[in-house]
């Protein structure tokens, strides 16, 4: 598999917040993304959920299924308990033949709480780490076993946020256990995203690139915003109209085979989605071009 471009519909309906872009249909979605020239669409909320259904609605957009968040709750269950509650979400993504799993621990999460600003986010403990990696690991040779690689996905408001966090998600977990590498959430993280690829090349499956307006970043954690507000007023947007150097990240990615998706939460009325999917679209091949990739 080569390196193929797809979206998240996040960029014209919102999960966190569904009264951004709730008006949107399913089929503008995939209409605006396939005219920007995508090639493929994780899923959102007004996906069909059931194989048949959801491969007709992609079939006439000629589109991929190329995954779905699935919110996991490993904190308070062991693998064989996740796995059980995984089982349709696992299985709606082998019949349509996606073969990565977007998987994060949201038991705890605050980032879908615009009461909670993110400096309230959970934290785990040191000695906590090896008894979650050992869940993690459990289910990521589970699904490997079915043909779908876990990709974990490091989000601001959870308790894999930081560098260190990541680090320490890493150590814990075993080779079947992948990373999404989130170019936006790193970066905001205070993590270097290019370093993180460079650290974790071998063990990254999946890539979401978001771009990072800085001074709405520095603003939202001077005046200690929630989530939810901070991608309110614009702190994401997609790549080449932020501060991340993604050429930089790309070169630290070596023979990368698989999604690049760009998964860029803005508000659809301040953000035409049509426009900013056609601009991430043509920066994000720019740079991979420049990075070699394609």
């Amino acid at each position: 598999m080569t390196i193929r471009i797809g979206a998240n519909p996040i960029g014209w309906s919102n999960d966190d917040m569904l009264e951004l872009g709730g008006e949107t249909p399913l089929e503008v979605c995939l209409a605006e993304a396939k005219e920007a020239g995508f090639v493929g669409m994780e899923l959102g909320n007004k996906f069909p959920r059931e194989p048949e259904a959801l491969k007709r609605a992609l079939a006439p957009f000629h589109m991929a299924c190329v995954s779905g968040w699935y919110s996991a709750e490993l904190l308070l269950r062991d693998a064989e308990a996740e796995m059980k509650a995984l089982r349709p979400h696992l299985d709606l993504l082998k019949a349509i033949g996606s073969n990565v799993l977007v998987f994060a621990e949201t038991s705890n999460a605050i980032h879908g709480d615009r009461t909670k600003p993110l400096s309230q986010r959970p934290v785990m403990k040191s000695g906590d780490w090896a008894e979650y990696g050992r869940r993690v690991t459990q289910v990521a040779e589970q699904t490997l076993k079915e043909g779908v690689r876990l990709v974990y996905h490091h989000h601001m408001g959870t308790i894999v946020e930081s560098e260190p966090d990541i680090d320490a998600f890493m150590s814990a977990t075993g080779d079947a256990a992948h990373l999404l590498l989130d170019t936006g959430h790193a970066t905001w993280g205070g993590a270097d995203p290019a370093a993180l690829a460079r650290r974790y090349r071998s063990r990254i499956s999946h890539v979401h690139t978001k771009d990072v307006r800085k001074a709405v970043m520095e603003k939202a954690k001077a005046e200690n915003w929630s989530f939810l507000d901070s991608v309110l007023e614009g702190v994401y947007t997609v790549p080449g109209d932020g501060m991340v150097d993604f050429v930089s990240v790309f070169r630290e990615l070596p023979g990368y085979s698989g999604w690049v998706v760009i998964e860029a939460e803005q508000d659809p009325k301040k953000a035409h989605p049509l426009t900013y999917a056609k601009m991430g679209y043509a920066n994000l091949t720019r740079f991979l071009t420049e990075a070699g990739l394609r």
